[in-house]
């Protein structure tokens, strides 16, 4: 792909401009064909797909507090057998053209491989997003990513059996994400993806109980983004792969934030529920963003914070 000043090019992914809708944002993108033309992302990311289909958790599925919304959705899918020979081709025919990478989760080491051997064999799917941190799962996602080794076995195990670029979904649950990071990119990671929702309750005090069925769930929205900036600066700091940043986007300006921090793209999720046109708004809103912060590029943004602690000023002295 030739470089424009909005390109990113990263492993198995050529992007136009740096934004796609999160794993779950848009399902499997068929139900968000009339909504714009998909094929203006830089990609398009399917929702966690499992080897037999899931159901899910009883609903309610989302809620709203105060400070985002909370999800509780539990990996439901129609399974992989499925979405291999029904949603991928009718996919493809829509949108030839838009590169797509798709997030799969298993309860053991061997689905995960699983997953990647029959995905592994689909030319469409230019990556697997191996998701390592669904808070919302008795077992798998988020079991497999809060500990270094275990992470790095699901990495390891998935890297024999494909040669597709990986992408490990790590979680914001965990003290210390740079053992995390360090070990799945050791492991065969291609890149990473930072970060999953955050674990949260809410409480009805009428019922006396809690809203969603496990009683926790995902917490997405604003209210997470300066946890995404944090954790994707921190992963940055240890590792060489590239990171592609979400939690809580809802401007241009908090985009570029995850950039600044580390990321080399962007993914949206919980804004596009909201408006189904924020991407594309995104996507229009770079040029000017570009020559309001003095970037040549959108690759320039990555990893472009300044060094810190930042030198004390002269009120700070006195003070």
């Amino acid at each position: 792909m030739e470089e424009t000043r909005y390109s990113v090019s990263l492993p198995g992914l050529e992007l136009k401009n740096p934004f796609m809708p999160s794993s779950g944002a848009f399902i499997y993108g068929l139900d968000h064909l009339q909504d714009f033309d998909l094929n203006e992302m830089g990609a398009l990311v399917l929702k966690t797909t499992t080897v037999e289909a899931r159901r899910g958790n009883p609903k309610p599925w989302v809620i709203g507090t105060d400070s985002g919304i909370m999800n509780s959705v539990g990996l439901a899918n129609p399974g992989m057998a499925s979405v291999a020979n029904e949603v991928l081709p009718e996919l493809a025919t829509a949108l030839p053209d838009l590169p797509v990478m798709i997030s799969v989760a298993g309860e053991t080491v061997l689905e995960y491989q699983t997953l990647a051997k029959v995905f592994d064999r689909i030319d469409y799917i230019k990556a697997l997003e191996l998701n390592l941190s669904c808070p919302n799962v008795d077992k798998g996602g988020m079991e497999f990513g809060v500990d270094p080794e275990t992470a790095a076995e699901v990495v390891a195990a998935v890297r024999e059996v494909t040669d597709k670029p990986l992408y490990a979904k790590l979680s914001p649950n965990v003290t210390d994400i740079k053992p995390i990071a360090k070990a799945v990119a050791d492991a065969g990671a291609d890149g990473l993806v930072l970060i999953n929702t955050v674990v949260g309750m809410s409480l009805d005090l009428a019922t006396r109980q809690p809203r969603l069925y496990r009683g926790t769930g995902g917490m997405s929205g604003a209210a997470i983004h300066p946890i995404a900036v944090r954790m994707i600066w921190e992963a940055a700091s240890v590792v060489d792969i590239p990171i592609i940043g979400v939690g809580g986007v809802d401007s241009i300006d908090a985009a570029l934030e995850l950039m600044l921090a580390g990321a080399s793209a962007v993914q949206i999720g919980t804004k596009t529920a909201e408006d189904k046109q924020f991407i594309p708004k995104l996507i229009a809103a770079l040029p000017a963003a570009l020559d309001k912060y003095g970037f040549d590029t959108v690759r320039d943004v990555t990893g472009a914070v300044a060094k810190f602690p930042l030198p004390v000023t002269t009120w700070e002295a006195t003070h």
